[in-house]
């Protein structure tokens, strides 16, 4: 029976290989467990992201939580024409149908176009509006065609300018 010796070198080339091993078994684990968390979003995806977060807080009739996803100087121009500047503007309109039918609003992207130089994107697609009493999106009361205008503030991208055309 022959026995091997090991010297230092050995041992410690034996040290450095298992830790080595160990680091990227750990990275592979971090990265498979939070892999998306890690993977910086693009502008189009983080854009598609808030308007489907600013959607659930319009079919859920919660404005305060839309409002988040607006700049403080948002434009909108309504479905019927109306021009609203601001935040404050559109909380008033808001408040002066308050005696109507509630209702939510989906818009869905057809096109986003970004420019991340610039920190502008515009979008565009088509809007739905349904009575609150419609979860299932099945009856629109109305519907058309809408225009947003993005900008990259302080790291998140905000609603700047709306434009809704009423179709039917």
């Amino acid at each position: 029976m022959k026995i091997l010796a090991l010297d230092k070198s050995d041992t410690l080339m034996n040290t450095r290989c298992w830790s080595m091993t160990g680091c990227i078994l750990l990275v592979t684990f971090i990265l498979s467990a939070h892999g998306s968390e890690l993977i910086a979003q693009s502008g189009e995806e983080s854009i598609r992201a808030v308007r489907e977060a600013s959607n659930a807080a319009l079919k859920a009739l919660d404005e305060e939580a839309n409002f988040q996803f607006l700049t403080d100087d948002v434009l909108i121009t309504t479905g019927n024409g109306t021009l609203l500047s601001g935040k404050d503007e559109l909380k008033a309109y808001i408040e002066s149908a308050s005696g109507a039918e509630p209702m939510y609003w989906i818009r869905t992207p057809g096109e986003i176009i970004v420019n991340e130089e610039r920190g502008l994107a515009w979008e565009t697609g088509v809007w739905h509006g349904y009575s609150a009493d419609d979860p299932d999106e099945e009856n629109p009361i109305v519907q058309g065609k809408y225009a947003a205008q993005w900008i990259f503030k302080s790291g998140e991208w905000k609603i700047q300018s709306q434009l809704f055309v009423m179709l039917n």
